[in-house]
């Protein structure tokens, strides 16, 4: 599988801090302490910033190695996270309704095929509280053509997830990765569970 083999070095988008954009929305008290997931959390940076300041937080990626090693970062840091192996697909069968106050996504949606967008957005409602928040980030299409992942337009972003999300806004944002800070044009996403 392609992501159990980009672990095994150290793919682009692993860098060792979290995402800026989801440290600006800690900053400016968007995201609050709660229960909060972070689907497709990689080797766990941005779920181990939530857990210090104050979100009890569950991290979920399919990678098995990319979890042991977010388990051995957060005992390292003495944090709390409860790191679990799973597809973001299929959350259902991992975790109850309204689960969540808060679910925050670095880079997972730009790599759901059209087929797989309705149910992803099917599944990150499911899981959040109605009026919970869903904070996602993704490669956008003002990114240049070539290396890396599928880019996104805003217009794709609302309509995978208005009408189960209201949006808050989708602003201009950068990704941090192996090449430097915020290196990679991207597009954050704000949306409210309806």
């Amino acid at each position: 599988m392609f992501w159990d083999e980009a672990y095994k070095g150290t793919p682009p988008w692993d860098v060792d801090h979290p995402q800026s954009a989801f440290e600006d929305l800690l900053k400016s008290g968007e995201i609050k302490p709660g229960r909060a997931l972070d689907i497709g959390c990689g080797r766990g940076e941005n779920a181990i910033m939530l857990a210090i300041n104050g979100c009890n937080v569950t991290g979920i990626d399919i990678v098995k190695s990319a979890i042991s090693d977010a388990k051995k970062k957060a005992v390292e840091r003495h944090v709390k996270v409860n790191f679990v192996v799973g597809d973001a697909l299929q959350m259902d069968s991992l975790f109850r309704e309204a689960e969540f106050d808060v679910v925050i996504d670095s880079g997972l949606f730009h790599t759901m095929t059209d087929e797989e967008r309705p149910g992803f957005a099917q599944q990150v409602h499911r899981v959040l509280k109605k009026g919970g928040k869903y904070f996602m980030l993704c490669f956008s299409d003002k990114e240049p053509d070539g290396y890396g992942p599928r880019r996104v337009s805003k217009a794709e972003i609302e309509n995978t997830f208005i009408p189960l999300f209201s949006i808050v806004y989708i602003m201009d944002a950068t990704f941090d990765s192996r090449f430097g800070p915020g290196s990679r044009k991207a597009h954050l996403l704000s949306a409210v569970r309806n």
